[in-house]
C-alpha cells in the first residue's frame, strides 16, 4: 500500500452526541491504578505505571522524565491542530527533557510500524496519536494510562483502562475563498457554475481520513446515513460530471496560493490553511453534521517511559486543551472545563457554527462504507 500523509489518515470516529461545542455527557470512569511500593520514578516503575499515583505526585513523575531527558514523537505536524505551539510550551517548561520529533507527515499506521522497527532502540516513539482505526487495531502495542482528568473525559472518547483516549476532534467543513466565491450554504451550491474547477477534498476517500469524512458527509447531507455512503459517492461523481471535482490534494501552500480554493476538510484544518489567505472562510453546513476525534496512546514499550506518561499528564491539561482550541479544534475536556469555567470562552465562541445533530461512523460503519469506496469511488470520478 502507499504511504499515507499525515494529513490524510484514515479516522475512524467514536459515536457521540454534539451541541454547538461539541459537548459530550462527561461520565465518571473506573480507576483501578496500582501504587509501586517506593513510590515510582524509576525507568521500571514507569514503564508499568498506570495513573499518577505510581508515581507519588506529579513532581515525582516531572523528575523521573528528567532523569530520562528525552520524548519521542511521532507524526506531529506543527501546522496541525497548533501543535507547534503545543510542542514549544512543552519545550519551555521541561528544557532538561529534549523533544525528538520524528516523520511528522506519516500515517497513523506508520507510527506503529515505526514502533515495531524500532522497538529495543531509543528512537522509538514514546507516545502515539492516531486515528481511531488503527488504535482499534493495535491496543496490544499500547500501555495502559489514565491521566489526572481521566474521568474528565466522556467515556465515548476513552478506552475504559486508558490504551488508548480521544484528545481532539472538530467537524467535516468546507473552506473557500470569499474573495471569489459566495458562503455556500448546500451542496447543491457547489454544482453551480461559479466552482467550475474549484472543489476539492484532502486525499483519496480509500486512504484519506479527511477525504473519507467529505464523502460520509455528502452521504448524510444528501439523504444517505452512515449505513449507506452511496448518496456520497454520488453527489461527488456528480461534481466530476459538472467538472467542479478539483484533483488536487489540499495543504496550506495549495489553499495560501489559491490552487485550492475550495475545500472539504476538517474544520480546525481549514481554519489553520487560511492563515496566510485573509479571504478563506470556513463553514459548516447546517443539517446534520459529521464529526471525528484523533486518539492518544502510549508505546508499551516506549524507550522514555516516564516522559511519555508526563506528555499526557501535559496534553489533557487546561493549557494544552486551550491550545488546541487555539488551534480551532475541540478538546476531549471541553464540556468539563466549560463547567468549571477553565475553558477560554473566547476561543470556544470563535469556534464555527455547528449542527445540533451530529453522526460519526462505528467501526463497522466505517469499514462497510470502506469496502463501498473501494468498489464505487474510482469509477464515480474517473
Amino acid at each position: 500500500m502507499a504511504t499515507i500523509p499525515r494529513r490524510a489518515r484514515l479516522v475512524a470516529g467514536i459515536a457521540l452526541a454534539a451541541s454547538a461545542a461539541l459537548a459530550l455527557t462527561s461520565c465518571a470512569a473506573d480507576s483501578s491504578a496500582g501504587t509501586n511500593s517506593d513510590g515510582g520514578g524509576s525507568s521500571g516503575d514507569a514503564a508499568t505505571a498506570t495513573s499518577l499515583a505510581d508515581f507519588a505526585s506529579l513532581s515525582d513523575l516531572e523528575a523521573a522524565a528528567k532523569e530520562e531527558g528525552a520524548l519521542n514523537v511521532i507524526a506531529l505536524p506543527r501546522d496541525w491542530a497548533n501543535y507547534g505551539e503545543i510542542l514549544d510550551l512543552f519545550a519551555e517548561r521541561y528544557p532538561e527533557i529534549t523533544i525528538n520529533e520524528a516523520s511528522p507527515d506519516v500515517s497513523s499506521a506508520e507510527e506503529i510500524q515505526a514502533a515495531e522497527t524500532n522497538q529495543g532502540l531509543d528512537t522509538a516513539p514514546d507516545v502515539f496519536d492516531l486515528g481511531l482505526a488503527v488504535a482499534l487495531e493495535n491496543t496490544d502495542v499500547f500501555a495502559p494510562y489514565k491521566v489526572e482528568s481521566f474521568d474528565e473525559i466522556p467515556d465515548a472518547l476513552k478506552e475504559p483502562s486508558g490504551l488508548f483516549v480521544g484528545d481532539y476532534g472538530g467537524y467535516m467543513s468546507i473552506g473557500y475563498d470569499s474573495s471569489k466565491f459566495d458562503e455556500p450554504t448546500s451542496l447543491d451550491d457547489l454544482m453551480g457554475a461559479d466552482f467550475k474547477g474549484a472543489v476539492a477534498i484532502n486525499g483519496d476517500p480509500t486512504q484519506a481520513g479527511a477525504a473519507f469524512g467529505a464523502v460520509g458527509l455528502a452521504a448524510v447531507q444528501s439523504g444517505g446515513d452512515l449505513d449507506d455512503f452511496q448518496p456520497g459517492i454520488d453527489f461527488f461523481g456528480e461534481l466530476q460530471q459538472a467538472g467542479n471535482f478539483l484533483k488536487v490534494d489540499v495543504t496550506p501552500a495549495t489553499v495560501t496560493s489559491g490552487e485550492t480554493p475550495v475545500v472539504f476538510d476538517w474544520d480546525y484544518l481549514n481554519a489553520a490553511a487560511g492563515a496566510d489567505n485573509e479571504n478563506w472562510q470556513v463553514v459548516v453546513l447546517d443539517g446534520v453534521g459529521y464529526a471525528s476525534y484523533y486518539n492518544q496512546a502510549i508505546n508499551k514499550d516506549a524507550p522514555n517511559p516516564a516522559a511519555a506518561r508526563l506528555w499526557q499528564e501535559f496534553l489533557y491539561s487546561d493549557d494544552v486543551q486551550n491550545l488546541w482550541l487555539k488551534g480551532g479544534a475541540r478538546p476531549a475536556r471541553m464540556e468539563a472545563m466549560t463547567e468549571t469555567g477553565t475553558i477560554d470562552a473566547d476561543l470556544a465562541a470563535a469556534l464555527p457554527e455547528v449542527p445540533a445533530e451530529t453522526v460519526v461512523p462505528t467501526e463497522e460503519q466505517s469499514a462497510a462504507a470502506g469496502t463501498l469506496l473501494g468498489e464505487k469511488w474510482a469509477a464515480a470520478v474517473q
